[in-house]
């Protein structure tokens, strides 16, 4: 079995999937194809953000008057919007899986809220992955600086590493 893990920053669409089915259609061996799709973390998005506000402090509220509890609301939807980014990321992950299975092609996939080269890096080595592909919307400024998911990739792992842009239905071509 040829095992491809599969990043995708957005839903993987039918295009996509009909996509990578076209680039692996040649290969000699049965490919299997591994979705990883990110989930939103809400709770570093939340601390990041009280961060920012905390150490500019134009209303001179970090004193241990205005001190964040546990318990507080903004935790509470902090809960909450992991779990609708969860469930989000849950449903993309098993509309992209039932994409290429009914191009063909075996396919499982997870969702993660670790950094996505992380668990890339994590999930080549458990599954013994030959091939990465990350399928991201252009970030011109990111990959002018090879910052971006696919040069993190490539300096990490030990396979080959292919960046295609996403291709939504709107920009399939007829």
């Amino acid at each position: 079995m040829y095992d491809v893990l599969v990043l995708v920053e957005e839903e993987l669409s039918r295009p996509d999937a009909e996509r990578l089915v076209d680039l692996y259609a040649g290969t000699p061996e049965p490919v299997r194809f591994h979705l990883i799709v990110p989930s939103e973390d809400a709770h570093a998005q939340v601390e990041a953000s009280l961060a920012g506000i905390a150490g500019s402090d134009p209303f001179g509220m970090t004193g241990p008057r205005y001190a964040m509890r546990p318990d507080d609301d903004v935790h509470r939807a902090a809960d909450e919007a992991q779990r609708a980014a969860d469930a989000h990321a849950t449903a993309a992950l098993e509309r992209g899986v039932g994409r290429l299975r009914a191009a063909g092609r075996e396919a499982d996939g997870h969702i993660t809220r670790r950094h996505p080269v992380d668990e890339l890096v994590d999930s080549i080595q458990r599954i013994h992955g030959r091939e990465v592909v990350v399928l991201t919307r252009p970030h011109v400024i990111a990959e002018l600086l090879h910052v971006d998911w696919s040069a993190q990739a490539r300096r990490h792992l030990g396979v080959p590493v292919l960046h295609l842009l996403e291709q939504h239905p709107e920009d399939a071509p007829v």
